[in-house]
């Protein structure tokens, strides 16, 4: 069918991109396999990509370079917001920080489920479909324009990864309001909400650091312990 949405997988791992293409063939997606980011970037440039997963350590281009070139619309294939998984076999919060802070929308470890994966890719691409909200929220000295997807601080730019992006409008659309950890991953579009506590705790975490945000003393985010997070009023 012509009409299958192609996502890029990107790994030096034979086995795990034959995983991959297994269950991800078998939920309708077309895949394409890349070894080596060499391999990745003429696909980039060559096919119209929906979604990538995009291993961190290429033995040539490394996968964070990958990230921030599709990102900075380098490639002719895909959308500068094309959603992008990355794979890593590093596990430690500040190296997986540094990946979502090259423009990945979310990342998950190795070893993974490809079950539990191909959910979350399915849930990411059906939030995709639909429409962004329009016009501004301002949120104390925050002001997010929707439309052209842009967060300033006090009049001057926070670059934000798409993730982050999306809890913070969440957020802000309502101050005061408490969201659980399960209705911000459902809000990004993971479906998975049992395994991704941490993956929106770091997403927390990394968009308090842009914004200069103490947990301590929060001026934006209040974390609601055993609850979730919230806008102060």
């Amino acid at each position: 069918m012509n009409d299958k949405q192609t996502i890029l997988a990107v790994d030096d791992e034979p086995k795990i991109l034959e995983t991959l293409r297994a269950y991800l063939e078998h939920a309708g997606y077309r895949v394409l396999c890349a070894h080596t980011g060499r391999e990745a970037q003429n696909m980039l440039d060559n096919e119209q990509i929906s979604f990538v997963l995009l291993d961190l350590m290429l033995p040539d281009i490394s996968g964070e370079l990958l990230c921030r070139r599709i990102r900075d619309g380098f490639y002719s294939g895909c959308r500068k917001n094309v959603p992008v998984i990355m794979i890593t076999a590093k596990t430690d919060e500040q190296s997986i920080i540094h990946g979502l802070n090259m423009g990945a929308d979310d990342y998950v470890t190795k070893p993974f489920s490809p079950r539990e994966l191909t959910a979350r890719i399915g849930a990411i691409l059906r939030r995709s479909a639909q429409p962004e909200p329009a016009g501004t929220v301002s949120f104390s000295d925050l002001v997010i324009d929707c439309e052209k997807r842009t967060v300033l601080r006090s009049g001057e730019p926070v670059l934000l990864t798409g993730n982050e992006y999306r809890i913070l409008v969440l957020l802000a659309s309502r101050p005061g309001k408490i969201f659980t950890r399960d209705e911000i991953t459902a809000h990004i579009g993971n479906d998975d909400s049992g395994s991704s506590d941490r993956s929106i705790d770091l997403h927390i975490k990394n968009l308090r650091k842009k914004l200069s945000d103490s947990p301590k003393e929060p001026k934006y985010i209040e974390t609601v312990y055993g609850m979730g997070y919230r806008c102060i009023l």
